[in-house]
């Protein structure tokens, strides 16, 4: 008597519930982290059909913030996962070596790796700047004594970090970041049981292999496409996740690109090391939003008056003129030369300012997508220009509301 076809797995359907199996335990940030690291999960089971692996990494600045309940979960779901916190460069390498297949490591406390007060730690950070890709390897020595050998180890596996702070660029720009907080009175999550839990984690985990060993084949030839303005690093990251997105199907590819770009921005946006950037992103977005030149005290006002962003308190210091002018004079314009402030002509004078043009390149290769929908334009108290008009300063403009306001108030 022969046995029946299995039924095929219903890839949406799976990631659905390893979605749903993470919304028990989990509070992340915002809805785009689950999507991510219901992918991020399966994506380790298919280690071997990719060129590269994303790191995820869970971050927040002060303890308590459910990072290490999220490495829980994803423990359970991952194959061969290995949990650590302090383990030698040496063992890592033999693990990854095994010979049944790289393991998923989960890197608790990863700020005691990277942090001001890691030590010597050297080689367990070139273990995972390496990793990333097929291919990474370190050298090391083997034998005993003085009968050492040296020999190359790979390092090449999927790693979910958990810690306080902040990472290396080299780490965060090839992981998808999740800045953790606190649980608010409102937001409840079920207690994890290990002894109840665990199975059912490990259950979803053997049918994300198995649905894996029927997509491998696509997915190691597929070449999934990236949402607008994703490229370079950020490409490396999420190529991997958007190509088990669309193995899976359904609405999966949509929500996978939307969590893309979400992210991505996210992290530009809490990435304290990549200020001119900010910088950059806030100025396009914020500050000339149409414009194609605006005086530098208009651009100073605008940015100052910004919440939620640093320019009125830098090392406790607003930005000024000539912080602002040093900060784009690390980007270059269209022709090569670095940005620079120029003369505008105004209706009281001719002060220095900026042109949208001088931008345009480096908003084009260091900021991520633009909102959607487009930022609303500058309030009337920031001078803006279209075409070849004279720019107002900021005292006419003043001028120009206050006379508005008067009038829209008159009696009739």
């Amino acid at each position: 008597m022969s046995t029946p076809p299995a039924q095929p797995i219903d890839g949406a359907a799976l990631l659905d519930q390893v979605e749903a199996f993470h919304r028990r335990f989990n509070v992340f940030p915002r809805e785009a982290a689950y999507v991510a690291v219901a992918l991020w999960d399966a994506h380790a089971h298919l280690i071997d059909a990719f060129d590269g692996t994303a790191r995820i990494a869970f971050l927040s600045p002060e303890p308590g913030s459910g990072k290490s309940r999220a490495l829980e979960i994803i423990e359970t779901l991952t194959p061969r996962a290995a949990t650590t916190v302090n383990a030698s460069p040496n063992a890592l390498f033999r693990l990854v070596e095994a010979p049944e297949g790289p393991p998923t490591l989960l890197f608790d406390e990863i700020d005691t790796v990277f942090g001001p007060k890691a030590g010597d730690n050297e080689p367990v950070r070139g273990f995972l700047n390496s990793g990333y890709r097929r291919g990474g390897k370190s050298l090391r020595c083997v034998g005993d004594g003085s009968n050492q050998t040296a020999a190359w180890f790979s390092s090449f596996c999927a790693v979910a970090m958990a810690g306080l702070g902040s990472l290396p660029d080299t780490i965060l720009t090839r992981s998808v970041i999740i800045r953790m907080r606190k649980r608010a009175p409102n937001e409840r999550v079920e207690p994890y049981r290990r002894r109840i839990h665990e199975q059912q984690g490990h259950a979803l985990r053997d049918e994300l292999a198995r649905w894996a060993d029927t997509v491998r084949d696509q997915i190691a030839h597929a070449w999934p496409a990236m949402p607008d303005g994703v490229s370079d690093r950020p490409a490396d990251v999420w190529e991997p996740l958007l190509a088990v997105a669309d193995a899976a199907g359904g609405d999966w590819p949509e929500r996978a690109r939307a969590a893309c770009v979400e992210l991505i921005r996210a992290a530009t946006e809490n990435d304290e090391t990549s200020l001119g950037i900010r910088l950059l992103t806030d100025l396009r977005d914020h500050v000339f939003a149409g414009a194609d030149r605006m005086p530098t005290a208009a651009i100073l006002e605008r940015l100052l008056g910004m919440d939620d962003a640093p320019w009125a308190d830098l090392d406790g210091r607003p930005l000024t003129a000539r912080l602002l002018s040093r900060m784009l004079s690390d980007y270059v314009t269209t022709d090569n030369k670095p940005i620079k402030p120029r003369s505008i002509r105004t209706n009281s004078g001719v002060p220095k300012g900026y042109y949208a043009a001088d931008m345009t390149d480096a908003w084009s290769r260091y900021c991520p997508p633009p909102p959607s929908p487009p930022a609303t334009s500058a309030t009337s108290a920031t001078p803006q220009v279209s075409g070849t008009a004279p720019v107002a300063d900021t005292t006419d403009v003043a001028d120009h509301h206050r006379n508005t306001t008067a009038e829209t108030h008159a009696p009739a």
